[in-house]
Formats: C-alpha cells, structure tokens, sequence
C-alpha cells in the first residue's frame, strides 16, 4: 500500500471541508460546546476529519489510528466524531475533548486568558549538555521544549535520532517540524516505514498532531524490535518551534 495523497487544494476537499465545518459547527450547537480559542487546533483538526470522509467515508477522528482489517476500515477505540468517549467522560472531566476542538465554554475562556499571558516568543535559558541531550533523548516522552533542545543538540553533533512525522500527507504540507526526516503515515504505515529504512538501533521520536496516533506507533515499533523509540507527549500543536511550510 502507497502513501495516500490527498490534494488540499481539489474542488473535491474542498467542498468536503465546507461540509465539515457546518458539521462541527452543528456538533458545537448540539452540545453547547464551543471551539477552541486556538484556530490552528480546530482546523487541524477539521482538515483531518475531512480527509477521513474522503478516505474512509466516515468522519473517524483524526488524532486516532485507523486500521482496516477485513477491507473494513475502523478506528482505534471507535473514535467517530463527536466520539462517545469525548461526550461521555472527556469534555465533562477536562472540559475539552482529546483533539481540542470541542470545548466548554469555561475551558475556552480560561484558555484565552492562559493565551494571553504566554510570551510570544519561545526562549531557552540555556542549551543542553552531551550528557544532557543524550539522557533526554532516551526518554519515552517528550515535550516541545524538550524536542526543541534535542533539535538544537542533533545540529551541534552531540546526539543524533530521527524525527519522524506519522501524520498524513496531506497535514505534512500544512506544516511540518523544521528538521523532521521521514514521513510514514499511519494510514500506510507498514509500507512507509519500509520506505523510511529507520534503524531498529538508531534513535527514532515520533510526533503527530496531538500525540495519540504517535503514541500507538511507537508501540508498534516497539512490538517490532525498535529499541529507542521516544514519542513528542502533545504533538505538533505543542511545539513552539519552527515549523516549515
């Protein structure tokens, strides 16, 4: 199975985006949710789940794997947008769900208010140590500015891995991790990380949208025999570096 490419910019996305968006919008109503004050999260988001009904002729959430087994496509943990464990346990408990589209309205004025007390710009005190990068780098889960050091430490020759983006074709364009090396999708995984040629011995971080679907690779990869194999714990959309478009 090749990499499925999906063109953003086709008569047939589009529409289907539209589609999409008066879909999310009647799900917020239906609800009383709102959207997430960071416009980059809900259409990440959005765009995934288009690119989902195209590919699957469902609106699996796009922050889960989707496997087919039997020629039948389904979603890790039966994520369908809106999913029940969003409805039932994640909006209630956390007041967003685990994409961060669907938001209360206390969660989104709290996050508007957390927004604005962030610096814009994104500052180290100071860089890592060898000893520093390569124990970090040894570490199962990492955050943005952890990877964000990592990245500084690869270009000094103090530790070297690969970063390796699981996302779709489609959301690489977007935007993706300035220093990634490979992209595998999930959606052909198996075929793609034959393509990439990673080193079941070299250092490999993984990172997606959210970190869901970086997550279920990672231990996938660890079912087969890839020894070091770190996941980005939020995604993308916790990254505060540099992001190539």
């Amino acid at each position: 199975m090749s990499i499925i490419k999906i063109d953003m910019n086709s008569p047939e996305f589009q529409e289907e985006m539209q589609k999409t968006i008066r879909f999310t919008d009647k799900v917020n109503h239906q609800f009383g949710w709102v959207y997430n004050p960071q416009e980059e999260v809900n259409e990440g988001v959005q765009m995934g789940l288009a690119r989902n009904k195209m590919m699957y002729s469902k609106r699996f959430c796009p922050c889960f794997m989707v496997e087919v087994v039997d020629e039948k496509p389904r979603s890790v943990e039966d994520r369908i947008c809106p999913c029940k464990p969003a409805i039932e346990r994640e909006i209630p408990e956390d007041g967003v769900c685990h994409c961060g589209i669907f938001c209360t309205p206390e969660y989104a004025a709290n996050k508007r208010a957390e927004m604005g007390m962030e610096e814009v710009a994104h500052t180290h005190s100071r860089g890592l140590s060898k000893e520093e990068a390569i124990l970090l780098l040894n570490q199962k889960e990492i955050d943005g500015d952890e990877l964000i050091s990592l990245l500084e430490a690869k270009k000094l020759g103090m530790v070297d891995f690969k970063l390796v983006d699981v996302r779709e074709h489609m959301e690489w364009q977007m935007g993706h991790i300035n220093g990634a090396d490979k992209l595998v999708p999930t959606s052909s995984f198996f075929a793609a990380l034959d393509d990439a040629k990673l080193d079941k011995e070299e250092n490999i971080i993984l990172y997606c949208h959210v970190g869901s679907r970086s997550a279920h690779c990672a231990r996938i990869l660890g079912d087969m025999g890839y020894k070091k194999v770190g996941n980005l714990t939020y995604g993308i959309v916790s990254y505060g570096g540099e992001i190539e478009r």
